[in-house]
């Protein structure tokens, strides 16, 4: 059977986490954890949750954009979200908060916010509950990542409040891989091809 009569419609990953493999060939997804915000026969994006950048805070980020921080802000960490736009921002949080502007549902639980209101609501401390700030988006074209799924880039799994927000940053990737009931011990950096 050819791979084209094989096609069938993506599966929506919308609202799923990407694992990345051991051998990633891209150093800058090594041991990340992606959550998809949007997946459709178009492409896909999402925002690495795992990746925070060592010298950038919300604090440097409102400074640039002339925001004044409130009394009760907090100093939350800038993430490397992806390697598309890497100067645009994006906040994935719980889907308590709503922007006046435009937040996107991406899932129960999940709202991905990019217009400065949601900026201006965390220096005042208004912003939802639980956010990731990210500068920059992981980006996919039309089949370009059931590609690299089929190639053994990727493992998915589900997605929820507990893995993105509150597990530590460093331990993510290992607690994704374990929902699948995967330890990292058992991952090959190489693909078998039979």
């Amino acid at each position: 059977m050819s791979d084209t009569e094989h096609s069938t419609s993506p599966v929506d990953l919308t609202g799923k986490c990407l694992i990345a493999m051991p051998g990633m060939g891209d150093p800058r997804f090594a041991h990340s954890v992606v959550y998809l915000c949007a997946h459709s026969a178009e492409g896909a994006m999402g925002l690495i949750v795992n990746k925070p950048t060592d010298e950038l805070r919300m604090r440097d980020l409102l400074d640039h954009l002339s925001i004044t921080p409130g009394a009760v802000m907090r100093n939350l960490p800038v993430y490397f979200g992806g390697p598309v736009e890497h100067g645009r921002g994006f906040v994935l949080h719980d889907d308590g908060y709503r922007s006046d502007l435009a937040t996107l549902n991406v899932d129960r639980g999940f709202g991905m916010t990019a217009t400065l209101d949601i900026l201006e609501d965390l220096a005042e401390g208004r912003g939802p509950d639980h956010a990731i700030l990210a500068l920059g988006y992981a980006g996919w074209g039309p089949g370009q990542l059931e590609q690299e799924l089929a190639q053994n880039g990727w493992l998915t799994c589900d997605a929820d409040a507990d893995l993105v927000f509150t597990t530590p940053d460093p331990e993510k990737w290992e607690a994704a891989l374990a929902r699948l009931g995967v330890s990292a011990l058992m991952l090959s950096q190489q693909a078998g091809h039979a």
